[in-house]
């Protein structure tokens, strides 16, 4: 059978565009998980990251971590049924001097559910630098909106949510931290024990 020289043209363009396909799709799945390793004095947690969905939120953590940058950090926010907080004081409650703050990415269809990570960050959108914290519960509220900016989330817990939840039961006390161009600031939900990230990393 013989082809006219326009269907042979469509047959080679349809068979480029498969290879085209497979490729993509044979790359995206040899793509390794990026999962944070968390090794805390109350247990190790494991964090998988969405860079599909928050690629400046999820590279500025990594690089953070890469650099060692929170290790021997402390949770310093612990508020039960709401969230724990960590990854800008030190133990002797000193503030760590971080990189440039990011822009938000909170408006990428990521949800502030149980165990989930997102950025903290102060009144100001585009303000997050190095602390983050985990969801205890589902909470929607910090969610983007056209009301609200929300808080962007960018990973899932997916080892150690056992040790997130003991983390969210422990006594805490207020301390007063030394907050660079603010002054002295009482920090109400601080833990009485320090619980400390010993190491973070990227696991193998």
């Amino acid at each position: 059978m013989k082809f006219s020289r326009k269907a042979m043209i469509s047959i080679a363009v349809i068979v480029v565009l498969m290879a085209s396909g497979l490729l993509v799709f044979t790359q995206f799945l040899g793509q390794p998980k990026e999962i944070v390793v968390l090794e805390t004095s109350m247990g190790t947690i494991e964090i998988q990251l969405d860079r599909q969905h928050a690629p400046i939120t999820v590279n500025n953590f990594v690089t953070y971590v890469k650099a060692g940058f929170y290790d021997g950090t402390v949770f310093h926010r612990v508020m039960p049924g709401f969230i724990v907080q960590a990854g800008g004081f030190i133990v002797n409650n000193t503030e760590k001097t971080t990189n440039a703050p990011i822009k938000l990415e909170s408006n990428n269809g990521l949800s502030n559910l149980a165990g989930t990570i997102a950025m903290a960050r102060s009144t100001q959108a585009d303000s997050a630098t190095s602390e983050f914290y985990i969801n205890l519960v589902d909470n929607t509220n910090l969610d983007y909106s056209s009301q609200n900016q929300g808080y962007a989330v960018f990973g899932k817990v997916i080892s150690g949510l056992d040790v997130v939840s003991q983390i969210g039961k422990v006594q805490t006390s207020t301390r007063n931290v030394t907050i660079s161009g603010y002054g002295v600031y009482p920090f109400t939900d601080w833990p009485v024990q320090d619980i400390v990230i010993t190491k973070a990393y990227m696991k193998p």
